[in-house]
């Protein structure tokens, strides 16, 4: 079962696109989502950026794509 986040999930878009490793994807969004800090902070109703990755880390490549669109 996937996470209920992943159709508008920012990580599904950057994984299709080949701009995200498919560890991301299967690690969290078809995997563990519950340990999965945009999960977490999507069910708080918390703000986040598009590029944060799963373990919350800040992805500054996917910064500078987001932002080249």
């Amino acid at each position: 079962m996937d996470c209920k986040w992943y159709p508008v999930c920012p990580m599904k878009r950057f994984y299709e696109e080949g701009k995200l490793d498919k560890k991301w994807i299967e690690l969290y969004c078809k995997g563990d989502w519950e340990s999965c800090v945009r999960y977490q902070m999507e069910e708080r109703g918390k703000s986040h950026p598009d590029w944060m990755l799963p373990d919350g880390s800040i992805d500054e490549k996917l910064h500078k794509l987001y932002k080249e669109r």
